[in-house]
């Protein structure tokens, strides 16, 4: 029964369009210029940048006379909103789990967004577990992370697989533990030169099959 290693958002749940879809609506809303989404999606980052330097440069780009708490409550609100588990993305998990696969989410993150995601989307019902950064008090690629993990679920890491979208998080995690793994791409290209991953797909589905496979 080995580990199946998952990253959350972009991997198991669509985080870009969601963001995109409450930016788009967020902007029209304050009276934003159209052209100011690209701004914000940069700023965002991917949702790499703290919910917390979000809203601040939102309040001062805008000079909203609203207090940063209150746009960290609308963007966890927001995001949460529109978040949905793909039907298929579930078939999936559940074809992994009955091959003998045991499927734990080890995410970066606040646990109250990530884990009010799993458990309002349905996902926590086709996992084992999850590991959540702000919890474990150590975030990917630390290899501890992962650990952590299998130790949750009591497994070895021996013979696991890690699947992301983050390069250095997931991948470069993966390989500080020598363990393969499956870079979902989103219409990336791959330029590390210090690792790579095992296999390179457009999307989970096809990132399932590719560990099943081997």
């Amino acid at each position: 029964m080995p580990l199946l290693l998952l990253d959350l958002d972009n991997t198991l749940l669509d985080r870009e369009n969601v963001f995109r879809s409450w930016s788009e609506r967020f902007l029209v809303k304050i009276g934003a210029p159209p052209g100011d989404l690209d701004w914000l999606l940069s700023v965002d980052a991917d949702g790499l940048t703290d919910r917390w330097d979000v809203a601040d440069a939102i309040r001062n780009r805008y000079s909203l006379a609203v207090r940063s708490v209150d746009l960290v409550e609308e963007l966890h609100d927001g995001v949460l909103a529109g978040t949905r588990l793909d039907p298929l993305v579930a078939c999936a998990l559940r074809i992994v789990g009955d091959a003998g696969w045991m499927p734990v989410v080890v995410c970066n993150g606040a646990v109250r967004q990530q884990e009010e995601k799993i458990r309002r989307t349905g996902l926590d019902r086709y996992l084992v577990d999850w590991v959540i950064s702000e919890a474990a008090g150590v975030s990917k690629p630390n290899p501890r992370i992962f650990a952590l993990a299998a130790q949750r679920v009591r497994m070895p890491l021996r013979g696991a697989w890690v699947v992301g979208d983050g390069p250095e998080a997931d991948i470069g995690g993966a390989a500080a533990m020598g363990l393969p793994s499956v870079w979902l791409h989103r219409g990336r290209t791959w330029t590390d030169g210090r690792f790579a991953p095992t296999f390179t797909v457009d999307g989970l589905i096809a990132g399932l099959a590719a560990v099943l496979a081997a």
